[in-house]
């Protein structure tokens, strides 16, 4: 067993050990009215340049929000419209959020393309959040800074680990629990169209 994946058990073991009701870790912000669809503003021309991403002519209510990721750069949901989205609810304590956090490091750089994978990090201290990232090779994954879980609100997340599945059309497909192996098998069928 290589050092890094005997750590990495150890430390997810330890977390199931010091946390009980692993499956679901606590009790996120309180809710918030659901989000719909709306159209997007126009980009201006001469905005967008060879390599900038489109942005679709319409934009969904689930991707119009802006954040800023872990490490200080600025997120736009709305640059993933279009595609299908999983967005990741998850705290850096949660035993439960330790050990799908394997399953996210693994699945995510195949479908960065078809189907991103966003963190959406939150109750915990923001030390805590990066270091969980660095821990589980989350650093090739968007990992948004939640910590005030205004995101929490918007999607009515109230545990996590909560994964949230936004479809092409900007509607919620899913919200709820996966296991590692579920959410696989969703991304897969999700990126097979």
């Amino acid at each position: 067993m290589r050092p890094r994946t005997a750590r990495r058990l150890a430390t997810a073991a330890v977390l199931a050990a010091t946390l009980p009701g692993a499956a679901s870790c606590a009790v996120g912000p309180e809710r918030a009215t659901p989000v719909g669809v709306v159209a997007a503003a126009s980009p201006t021309a001469g905005s967008a340049s060879p390599a900038a991403p489109v942005v679709p002519a319409r934009v969904p209510e689930t991707l119009s929000f802006s954040a800023k990721t872990l490490d200080g750069t600025a997120f736009s949901a709305a640059a993933l419209a279009g595609r299908p989205v999983v967005l990741w609810f998850w705290a850096p304590w949660c035993a439960t959020c330790a050990s799908q956090a394997w399953t996210v490091a693994e699945i995510a750089p195949k479908y960065r393309d078809t189907v991103p994978i966003v963190g959406v990090a939150g109750l915990g201290e923001q030390k805590a959040m990066k270091e969980f990232v660095t821990e589980f090779d989350l650093a090739g994954t968007p990992q948004l800074d939640d910590r005030s879980g205004t995101l929490w609100r918007r999607f009515e997340v109230v545990e996590q680990s909560t994964f949230v599945i936004v479809g092409r059309d900007g509607r919620v497909v899913h919200q709820g629990f996966l296991d590692g192996e579920s959410l696989t098998r969703q991304v897969d069928a999700l990126a097979r169209g």
